[in-house]
């Protein structure tokens, strides 16, 4: 059985994409298998986590519950899109400084890896649970 299909336009950081798919197809499978843009993540697949959060339109969406039937002429844009804008800058400058484990070795720059855990009390990474938050610690640690 042919399953229907559609030509999908739509923009993705700037660039207009044209398309041919399915209408059922995911957002993040378009971005990540199509486009080859591997920012966003495939975490939970039911929106909940934000791995594969992208701006749709202005807005944060979770690409894992967005369809192509409902992408026409509509813009996106990725963590990649992101990294042109002023903007991302001091976002990210922010989450650094912000960072639980940077104000812990701020006030104790020898903190054991028992310590820089337990300032982790209360985080979880959206991506990997606490297992990249662990990995972090212990290369924090080793140098």
């Amino acid at each position: 059985m042919n399953e229907p299909r559609m030509t999908l336009q739509f923009s993705v950081n700037g660039s207009e994409q044209t398309i041919e798919l399915s209408p059922t197809r995911r957002l993040l499978d378009i971005l990540r298998l199509d486009l080859g843009l591997t920012g966003p993540k495939e975490g939970c697949g039911i929106g909940r986590c934000g791995a594969c959060s992208v701006l749709v339109d202005g807005q944060s969406t979770p690409a894992c519950l967005l369809l192509a039937c409902l992408l026409q002429g509509r813009s996106v844009q990725t963590i990649e899109g992101l990294r042109n804008e002023p903007v991302f800058e001091r976002v990210t400058a922010a989450l650094v400084i912000a960072s639980t484990l940077t104000a812990e070795l701020r006030n104790n720059p020898a903190a054991t890896a028992q310590e820089l855990e337990q300032a982790l009390h209360g985080s979880l990474c959206r991506c990997t649970g606490y297992t990249g938050l662990r990995q972090a610690v212990a290369e924090l640690v080793k140098s």
